[in-house]
C-alpha cells in the first residue's frame, strides 16, 4: 500500500470502530478534547492524527492502540514479517510507525518509529493503557515522563521502559532523523 492508501485505511478503521461502539462524532471529539471538524477530517482521510490523538481515540473507544495496525499484506509465514508485508501509520507531527510484529495477539507488539527532524508525538501527554519501552536505533529521542518533568534525551543504544498509564510525550528535537524500536504489552 502507498502512503495515501494507508491513511485512508486508518480513517476507515477509526470511523467503523466509532460507529460499531455507537459513539457519535461529537461524543468522541469531546472525549479526546479535539474538535468535531478535526475528527471528521481524520475519518475522511484528510488529516492525520498525532500519536497522542490516536492514543486518546483508542483509549476512548476501549481498544489498544495496536488495533489500528491491521495486517498490510498477506504474509509468507504467520510468525515472520518482511518489510513489504508491514502496516504503516503516518501521523501528523512527522512520525511514521511501522508494525514489525508478525501478530498483535501475543504478549507484546513491536513498532519501528521513524521521527523526522523536529517530529513530536503532540503537545499533550500520552496516557496509554499498555506498558511500553523503546530502544533508540538512530538519532536522538527526547522524552518528558510525568506532567512537569524535565526532558531526558536518549541516543543510539539507550533504552527506556514506562508503566501502563505513564503520562509522557516525546520528540526528535534535532535536525537529523531518528529511529526507535518500541515494544508494547
Amino acid at each position: 500500500m502507498n502512503q495515501q492508501e494507508e491513511i485512508e485505511g486508518l480513517a476507515i478503521l477509526i470511523r467503523d470502530l466509532r460507529k460499531h461502539k455507537n459513539v457519535t462524532l461529537g461524543e468522541l471529539a469531546a472525549r479526546i478534547d479535539r474538535s468535531v471538524g478535526f475528527l471528521s477530517q481524520v475519518e475522511r482521510g484528510l488529516s492525520r492524527p498525532t500519536v497522542a490523538d490516536l492514543t486518546a481515540i483508542s483509549e476512548a473507544l476501549g481498544v489498544p492502540t495496536t488495533y489500528f495496525y491491521n495486517p498490510g499484506r498477506p504474509r509468507e509465514l504467520r510468525w515472520v514479517t518482511r518489510p513489504g508485508e508491514r502496516r504503516t501509520l503516518y501521523y501528523a507531527g512527522g512520525i511514521t510507525d511501522v508494525l514489525v510484529s508478525p501478530t498483535m495477539s501475543g504478549g507484546f507488539s513491536m513498532l519501528e518509529s521513524h521521527l523526522e527532524p523536529g517530529a513530536t508525538s503532540g503537545t499533550g501527554h500520552l496516557d496509554d493503557s499498555s506498558e511500553q519501552g523503546g530502544y533508540v536505533l538512530e538519532g536522538e529521542l527526547t522524552i518528558w515522563h510525568g506532567e512537569d518533568a524535565e526532558p531526558v534525551t536518549l541516543g543510539p543504544g539507550d533504552a527506556f521502559q514506562l508503566p501502563p498509564h505513564a503520562k509522557f510525550r516525546y520528540a526528535n528535537r534535532t535536525d537529523k532523523p531518528a529511529r526507535v524500536l518500541w515494544v508494547f504489552t
